[in-house]
């Protein structure tokens, strides 16, 4: 009974108490009698209490213990003034007169809820365990996956995980290894898809010196290097039939052989299995052996999608962020506008698809902050004002300046470029017409007149023109194909 949580019943009346003592026998419930003056040493010295059902006339003590112990819950049974228990949360219900069998195991399925749900264990589970480092997330599917995991894990049996490519499935069966009593042991991942068909028993079973054309020596199975430990089959829906039969027989004698050898060799490895694919529609079209399939279904946990958890994607780029900062000592942040609308998007390629995005904006954006614009088109599912700056009007001035004039190779001793029939100073000294210019652009009509001017001096020999306009060949070519100069056919 080490560990096992009992009920603890408070009773004065001994034939209401032997009425509770053969409902909970009945039941098959554990349970004790204490008197009230035991109950406080028995809810402080004692962890694996279910419940106490306390009975009859409340004394004052019995309702401040009730006040004092907040993580236990309790049910009373013909109480005659139920008002000294209103307010109290964890007096979960009431168990009537006469007593009822549906109603009692009702209202201890309600005890072991209010244990499993404590705040305390809820926080543990969500918090930063290291063991579920890549399992973040505060949804209730991610929740109860690692409930889930921490449930199986210090038993011996087959694990079945299903879910979607890139949700992490791998992940999942290291955390049910590292909690399990073989975590000392190796955890051997096998991709049964990625392995041919005809190589797969030697690589799960190994193989004798001989056995075939290229053994030139014994070699080991993935069972045998996992002894004691875990052997993870992914993609297991992959395994051709002729090795599902010699997979069943495995899981059923927990013996094999060696390819080309006759010696059994004992199997002491937990299975743990995972697929994309729908089994059972598997097994109706005869593609996957029924039989194996509940040999393997001991225990399914299914991985949720990144879609049906989209409240987890922000805690999942603060982890994943963290970790390409840890990994490339470089990082990117996202804007709210841009975190809203990831969590907007459809995520075919779940957990797997966002790692590729971030690293993917850390390349382009290094130590920056992305907004909604900055993400690739098919990731804008809202629409955000796109920021576009302004400058003063000396700056665009200068830049144009400089844009007109980059290239330009002045020598100390000719500072000033002549040409016979217009000039800049020329230009420069035209009267501003009173409705204004547009600086830029006039600008840009000037080095087009110039540019023109040299090549049709010339008769378009780029060299030429370069040298009367003070600039290498190159950038001269570059301006002509800024501006789609091109020499007319006569």
């Amino acid at each position: 009974m080490h560990g096992q949580k009992r009920i603890l019943v408070v009773d004065n009346d001994s034939a209401r108490r032997h009425q509770i003592e053969t409902v909970l026998s009945f039941v098959g419930e554990h349970f004790q009698l204490c008197s009230e003056y035991e109950l406080q040493q028995q809810l402080k010295d004692d962890e694996h209490i279910l419940t106490v059902i306390i009975c009859g006339g409340l004394s004052i003590a019995a309702i401040d213990y009730v006040k004092a112990n907040p993580s236990c819950p309790f049910i009373y049974h013909d109480v005659p003034d139920k008002n000294t228990l209103s307010g109290l949360v964890n007096v979960i219900g009431e168990l009537t007169v006469p007593l009822n069998y549906a109603q009692l195991t009702e209202l201890i399925h309600h005890c072991h809820q209010y244990h499993n749900k404590l705040p305390s264990k809820i926080s543990k589970r969500s918090g930063p365990n290291p063991l579920f480092r890549s399992l973040i997330g505060v949804s209730d599917a991610m929740q109860q996956v690692r409930f889930l995991i921490e449930q199986v894990a210090t038993t011996q049996a087959n694990v079945l995980i299903l879910g979607e490519s890139g949700t992490g499935k791998e992940v999942v069966a290291r955390n049910i290894h590292n909690l399990s009593n073989r975590n000392k042991a190796p955890f051997v991942p096998v991709n049964c898809g990625a392995i041919p068909g005809e190589l797969l028993e030697s690589e799960l079973f190994g193989h004798e010196k001989g056995a075939f054309t290229g053994a030139i020596s014994t070699r080991k199975g993935r069972f045998e290097l996992a002894e004691g430990g875990t052997l993870f089959l992914d993609e297991i829906g992959d395994m051709p039939q002729p090795m599902q039969v010699k997979l069943l027989r495995v899981l059923q004698e927990r013996t094999f052989e060696r390819v080309g050898g006759a010696k059994s060799i004992k199997a002491d490895v937990r299975i743990i299995a995972a697929t994309h694919q729908h089994l059972e529609k598997m097994i109706d079209s005869n593609d996957f052996r029924e039989d194996l399939y509940y040999r393997l279904n001991v225990f399914p946990i299914e991985t949720p999608s990144l879609r049906e958890r989209k409240e987890d994607i922000p805690l999942l780029l603060q982890e994943l962020i963290s970790r390409f900062e840890h990994d490339q000592n470089q990082s990117v942040r996202f804007t709210e506008q841009a975190i809203l609308s990831l969590q907007e998007h459809p995520w075919a390629g779940n957990v797997r698809e966002l790692s590729n995005l971030i690293e993917r904006m850390i390349i382009m954006y290094a130590d920056q902050v992305v907004n909604v614009s900055e993400l690739p088109l098919k990731y804008r599912h809202i629409d955000v004002e796109e920021y576009t700056p302004e400058y003063p009007e000396e700056l665009q001035e200068r830049e144009a300046i400089n844009e007109l004039f980059a290239g330009f190779d002045y020598s100390d001793e000719d500072d000033e470029l002549e040409q016979e029939d217009i000039t800049v100073t020329e230009v420069a000294t035209n009267s501003l017409p009173n409705e204004g210019i547009n600086l830029k652009e006039h600008l840009a009509d000037l080095e087009i007149s110039l540019v023109t001017q040299a090549l049709d001096k010339t008769d378009w020999v780029v060299a030429r023109a370069a040298d009367l306009l003070g600039m290498r060949r190159t950038t001269l070519v570059e301006k002509m194909r800024k501006y789609q100069l091109q020499k007319e056919e006569r």
